[in-house]
């Protein structure tokens, strides 16, 4: 009888998700569309100012630069003392920046703009992905999901976007990213009281069961999951910044064409990373990340190998699901073993999976100015084989 009604509990819980958990991925789009835009606006920028791959990888590398630092720093911080401003100032920060680049042809100031874009994503990830955590209770893998698909659907929108205001209409209707960013912003600000009440009942309940007391840091599991995230970062970075440059250099496509390709990517990365995280509450979070990067090596390496462009599209599906579905588990799986700076393994989970590999790709673009393009992919499945051996030495933790 006991059995049956924690099935029907478990049933329920399972039908519920905390409508603040969609707010929240409402900011997660409204961060990673400014921070997408960049990679589909580079063949615009190669033209226009003239520049080398390598010159065009250092705009993304100004992306994450200061991100790759300060996004684990906000984190630690936020574990500290807690600043829920930075959830609707982020938005914000990216949408404007991201706007300037429209009224700029100098390189340096793309650099800065696209440096403060940036910033405004390390500032959101780890405080929204904190206070989610919170209002998550026991479903943590889906509201972590849904979190993330937020940020993929950024990821999908965000190339189109960009990509329409650089090569079909105006480059100055980039300054949409500002203005759907700030009214986004509004909505976070305007229900952040309601966000932190909840959030203070949960920290009374946790106390009351003295949760909190029972948590640890495991960081040696903890080092083991980095490895993983900084394979995966690197596929996932290599990916943004080169799937447009590929389908154009490579395949012949226009640049529109190679806009949407990265598109698709995304768009079915929404599909694995929601498909992941409900899929992780079930069977295990170790198991979906396994799983999911041991099918990438397989993936990654026929799809850089491919020279056709019906080909290349096929192969975006199984690269874009195994590339998003471990997502949730890796940033669920990094909260569970610093369970007492869950703000600082957001940060990391979240921020590094993009920064680190954006810092690796102007090493990938000086390789494509000496060697081509689909040699220099060549380090995506060899990536994804390094992380794939690392997630064998990770455990499911109790």
């Amino acid at each position: 009888m006991n059995l049956l009604i924690d099935r029907e509990d478990a049933h329920i819980s399972m039908k519920r998700m905390d409508p603040h958990v969609y707010m929240f991925a409402l900011g997660h789009f409204s961060v990673d569309w400014a921070q997408s835009a960049i990679p589909a606006l580079l063949p615009y920028f190669i033209s226009v100012c003239h520049l080398s791959y390598r010159d065009a990888t250092i705009l993304l590398l100004g992306n994450v630069l200061i991100a790759s630092v300060s996004q684990p720093v906000f984190g630690y911080y936020s574990d500290k003392v807690s600043k829920p401003w930075f959830v609707p100032f982020g938005p914000v920060l990216s949408g404007i920046s991201l706007s300037m680049l429209a009224f700029t042809t100098n390189y340096w100031l793309i650099f800065l703009c696209s440096m403060i874009s940036g910033l405004g994503s390390s500032i959101y990830h780890p405080e929204g992905a904190r206070m989610v955590n919170k209002i998550a209770v026991e479903q943590k893998g889906r509201a972590l999901g849904m979190f993330s698909v937020g940020g993929s659907t950024g990821f999908a929108v965000g190339p189109i976007i960009a990509g329409l205001c650089a090569y079909a209409f105006d480059i100055r209707g980039l300054v949409v990213f500002g203005i759907v960013n700030i009214l986004i912003a509004s909505v976070l600000y305007g229900r952040m009281p309601s966000v932190l009440k909840q959030v203070a009942a949960t920290n009374r309940e946790e106390a009351r069961l003295h949760i909190a007391e029972t948590r640890s840091n495991d960081w040696p599991a903890f080092g083991r999951l980095t490895a993983v995230i900084f394979a995966r970062s690197i596929g996932f970075a290599i990916c943004n910044a080169f799937i447009p440059l590929f389908w154009i250099q490579v395949l012949g496509a226009s640049p529109t064409q190679g806009s949407l390709a990265l598109s698709l990517l995304f768009a079915v990365g929404i599909v694995g990373t929601y498909i992941g995280g409900l899929i992780s509450d079930r069977v295990g979070f170790v198991r979906v990340m396994r799983l999911a990067i041991t099918l990438m090596v397989p993936a990654m390496f026929f799809f850089v190998n491919s020279t056709n462009i019906i080909w290349a599209t096929i192969l975006i599906i199984p690269v874009g699901l195994t590339l998003f579905s471990p997502y949730s588990a890796i940033v669920v799986l990094g909260q569970t073993f610093l369970g007492k700076n869950v703000g600082f393994a957001s940060g990391v989970t979240l921020g590094l999976s993009v920064t680190v590999g954006g810092m690796f790709a102007p090493f990938v673009g000086w390789a494509a100015d000496l060697w081509g393009i689909p040699t220099a992919l060549q380090v995506l499945w060899i990536c994804a084989a390094v992380g794939a051996v690392f997630t064998y030495t990770v455990k499911e933790p109790a």
